[in-house]
């Protein structure tokens, strides 16, 4: 059996105490956004799993739009990223 060699962590241990490791980040072809995919990449970003940069790339994602999803999940948390809630949490 061969691991292969990847660039940074393969998992890292949330403040939550909750483990979050490369097998838990959405496939590089997602294209259907939910919130739950949203909040795990956001969450891989900021605890140095991944890189903002590998991210964007990946999940072809403009840096806007991570952006608002960080933003989002800062002021209001999960929920603010479900499409349905959008004018609930939208800035004006």
């Amino acid at each position: 059996m061969y691991i292969r060699k990847v660039e940074g962590p393969r998992a890292v241990t949330l403040p939550d105490g909750r483990v979050l490791s490369l097998a838990d980040l959405p496939p590089e072809n997602t294209r259907r956004w939910v919130a739950s995919r949203k909040a795990v990449v956001v969450l891989a970003v900021e605890h140095g799993l991944i890189t903002k940069q590998t991210a964007l790339e990946r999940y072809d994602l403009s840096a806007e739009e991570f952006s608002l999803w960080q933003a989002a999940i800062v002021q209001h948390g999960v929920e603010a990223l479900k499409v349905t809630a959008l004018q609930k949490y939208r800035q004006l």
